[in-house]
């Protein structure tokens, strides 16, 4: 389902539009975001299909229709990139998908404490 990228792209930077209503959407909090890659691998075309109808979504494709984030929507935080986020956060201005990671584990560990009845 993974393969080698035809054109690696270590070190490019690319515009990648976010479908609305996603988990990714929802943590931008617009369509499009720029992000710089650091990967040779991708979403082997040929399976593209089996994904659309499956429970990981397509998220996020770059401006050529290729597929750059992948998630699974009925997971409190479940988000594939094939770009780091890590690359471009920083103290006092962190990426916006770490903060959603944080938001969504902090969200988890309250639910589970409730459970507990801690």
């Amino acid at each position: 389902m993974v393969n080698r990228l035809a054109c690696s792209l270590v070190g490019i930077v690319q515009t990648v539009k976010i479908i609305p209503g996603s988990i990714a959407h929802q943590a931008y909090g617009r369509l499009e975001c720029t992000e710089q890659f650091v990967c040779n691998y991708g979403l082997n075309p040929t399976f593209r299909d089996t994904f659309e109808k499956g429970k990981l979504n397509i998220s996020g494709i770059d401006l050529e229709g290729e597929v750059r984030v992948v998630e699974l929507s009925d997971h409190p935080f479940y988000v594939g990139t094939l770009y780091q986020p890590q690359i471009s956060s920083a103290p006092g201005s962190p990426h916006p998908l770490i903060v959603a990671y944080l938001r969504a584990a902090s969200a988890f560990k309250t639910s589970e404490n409730r459970k507990q009845g801690k």
